[in-house]
């Protein structure tokens, strides 16, 4: 008997917007995006816990969205992702050294987080990683080894993220970072459709800051993170107009006056597309046998016209629209500001 396909709530709570997206199985059933109350974000957390709830509430009622099980992807703030290598051994003895492998990166201590994998790969290695396995804890690998990609959150962090949608009626059922979110769409896109590249770039252009997201297949590389976001265009936009900039960002948004295609905002996307280049050439640099080719635009930058012309004419590479890596594609409404909110439901 065929399993039915759970209906579930991705929840993307950004800088900017809160988004929302209705997954059954593959099928996106309902969509909304809606604008973030300032300061209710500070360094991906969420402030007010209530106030993050009853928006969460607010959004599913105005939006006709019914669901009780929901799925939300983490700030990538406040999550430390890894790539390891380590001697293939059980569940408990994996459970019990992961923790170790973050020591060099959380100044907390380890018990406040909570860790976690995806096996990517496992393989027999080669003799200088068996010698070198010899020594390690728990070793019942006999030369074998695995490739992980691992993760570690904090523990209050899944706390306030469980409570958050617990004030929204909801029920938590997965919390994963936005890597993971675009792996699945990844995975899902290299099964439908054979001709997929091997390489991918998803180029999120966010507020706060614009990340390179570069997999190998469903296989996550790298992520390049860029100190400057569409927050830059407002402070331009608002030096322009005089105004403040909030008002700046309605402005930009709207595309008040043409202003998307002024000089001052143009220039801006020319420092945003050198910093692009910078990154993509040290990838290429680190990686030499990378053949990439292919970039998918998303997040609130990617509805900016002008800017998705300048990355594509800087970069001289294939600029596809978040929508191709979505169930559904163009047909979802704002397909490129809710890959994350997809994404994070499927697994």
């Amino acid at each position: 008997m065929k399993r039915m396909a759970k209906t579930i709530l991705g929840v993307d709570i950004g800088y900017d917007s809160l988004k929302l997206a209705l997954v059954n199985g593959k099928t996106v059933r309902k969509t909304a995006v809606v604008p973030m109350p300032k300061n209710l974000i500070r360094e991906g957390r969420v402030v007010s816990i209530e106030t993050m709830g009853e928006l969460i509430r607010k959004t599913m009622r105005e939006h006709g969205i019914r669901g009780s099980l929901a799925a939300i992807a983490l700030p990538n703030e406040t999550v430390f992702i890894r790539s390891v290598t380590m001697p293939l051994m059980t569940i408990d003895q994996l459970n019990y050294n992961l923790p170790f492998e973050f020591r060099d990166y959380i100044t907390d201590e380890l018990k406040d987080y909570y860790y976690d994998y995806a096996v990517v790969s496992t393989s027999e290695g080669t003799k200088e990683e068996n010698a070198s396995d010899e020594n390690s804890e728990g070793g019942e690998s006999g030369g074998a080894i695995m490739e992980l990609m691992a993760v570690a959150a904090p523990k209050s962090l899944i706390a306030e993220s469980k409570e958050t949608l617990h004030r929204a009626g909801l029920k938590m059922v997965k919390a994963a970072p936005a890597v993971c979110a675009y792996q699945s769409l990844i995975r899902a896109a290299e099964k439908k459709d054979a001709e997929n590249p091997q390489e991918y770039c998803i180029l999120d252009l966010g507020y706060q800051s614009i990340r390179m997201y570069m997999f190998r297949e469903d296989r996550h590389m790298v992520t390049r993170v860029l100190e400057i976001g569409m927050s830059s265009l407002d402070q331009v936009i608002a030096e322009a107009y005089s105004v403040d900039v909030h008002l700046a960002h309605t402005y930009l948004i709207s595309n008040y006056e043409d202003c998307q295609s002024k000089e001052y905002c143009m220039n801006a996307y020319g420092n945003m597309t050198v910093e692009l280049m910078r990154a993509l050439n040290f990838y290429r640099f680190s990686n030499p046998d990378s053949r990439l080719e292919d970039i998918w635009i998303c997040g609130g930058g990617a509805c900016i016209k002008p800017l998705r012309q300048t990355i594509a004419e800087t970069l001289d590479m294939r600029i596809h629209s978040a929508g191709e890596l979505i169930p559904g594609g163009a047909a979802v409404e704002n397909d490129y500001a809710l890959l994350q909110a997809i994404g994070i439901t499927m697994d």
